[in-house]
């Protein structure tokens, strides 16, 4: 059943939610972004509470057709714009903090995650926006990591707590993303200076292939509402998550020790894959969708919330931006961040 409520601060807004989907905002219509913009501005405070509250929010009726206009929603939602670091996907920039949400194949389904979840300061919140809606999929999913915590095993949930997640990267040419792209260095100084500073462990296992190793908290603190999330890219970079054949061929080519991404927990221990399954169902179980439609946008509170992508067909172009930089240190990290695994 549909049901309406007002934001938490009751000025006008008017949600729309329904089982299975993003809380829905429908604006207005406007006859120019500027008008569209103005009117954000003053909503803004509304906004950021429903935000609060559902952990996205997708903004319907509004004349964003590319990304300049895009750009001023951005402006009039997001007061500070956040970086991307620590690059692992590819993504086409257009400029002024705006970016393609990914430039992954249409093919390929994105599984749920928190934005740069294993660095030392991350976005806030991030904004998307539909310029070309798809023919089919392609919806922009969203789950809420509260509702995860809670789904997650009791045991699985302490080690996590305790020992937190150890992410180990391989960049190189052949898969994944080349160090100078990821770290935005040419020289091999550069990548190392920023892994020092970051508390990644690092090694050359040749000139052009850099691993790291680096551990962080998996659940973390909103700095704002205090509630207790589920925060982190361990089951997005299991290799257990990886289709089965895309796994054997990986594995065949690099080894197990030299796959693009792999996960541990922080401890260094590989989970079983019942214990990685019971992560991913606990994603499944939160995610919800809607169909994107020209002009929306959706804000998502990027610790609340994950996000991901469905599979699609036809044109699809979605941009993202990125806002509102939140470091880790004020978040209760419940593991300290480390270039070793806890207790090492």
């Amino acid at each position: 059943m549909t049901t309406f409520a007002p934001s938490p601060a009751a000025t006008g807004v008017t949600v729309v939610r329904e089982p299975g989907k993003p809380a829905v905002l429908h604006t207005p219509a406007f006859g120019t972004m500027a008008e569209a913009s103005a009117w954000l501005s003053d909503r803004r405070a509304d906004v950021q509470a429903e935000l609060h509250r559902s952990g996205a929010v997708l903004l319907r009726g509004l004349p964003v057709t590319d990304a300049a206009t895009f750009a001023e929603a951005r402006d009039a939602l997001i007061a500070e714009r956040a970086g991307y670091k620590e690059k692992a996907t590819p993504r086409t920039d257009f400029g002024e903090g705006v970016f393609s949400s990914t430039d992954l194949p249409a093919a390929q389904p994105i599984r749920l995650h928190n934005e740069n979840s294993y660095t030392l300061d991350f976005p806030g919140v991030l904004l998307f926006g539909c310029v070309t809606a798809p023919e089919t999929g392609g919806a922009t999913t969203v789950g809420d990591m509260r509702k995860a915590l809670a789904a997650l095993p009791k045991d699985l949930v302490d080690r996590f707590a305790e020992a937190g997640w150890l992410l180990v990267r391989n960049y190189s040419d052949l898969a994944g993303m080349p160090w100078r792209k990821a770290f935005s260095s040419d020289e091999p100084a550069g990548a190392e200076e920023y892994c020092e500073a970051h508390a990644i462990g690092y090694e050359w296992l040749d000139e052009d292939t850099l691993r790291t190793r680096q551990r962080r908290s998996a659940i973390i603190t909103h700095p704002v509402t205090g509630e207790r999330v589920w925060f982190n890219h361990f089951a997005f970079w299991n290799a257990r998550s990886l289709d089965e054949d895309v796994r054997e061929v990986l594995t065949d080519t690099f080894g197990e020790d030299g796959l693009p991404f792999q996960t541990l927990l922080g401890d260094g221990t590989t989970l079983t894959d019942a214990e990685v399954d019971a992560v991913n169902d606990a994603y499944q179980a939160v995610t919800v969708r809607e169909t994107w439609q020209a002009g929306d946008l959706m804000l998502v509170d990027n610790i609340l919330c994950a996000h991901g992508r469905e599979s699609y067909t036809g044109d699809r172009k979605i941009l993202v931006a990125m806002g509102e930089p939140v470091p880790l240190s004020a978040c209760s990290p419940t593991t300290a961040p480390s270039t070793a695994p806890y207790g090492r």
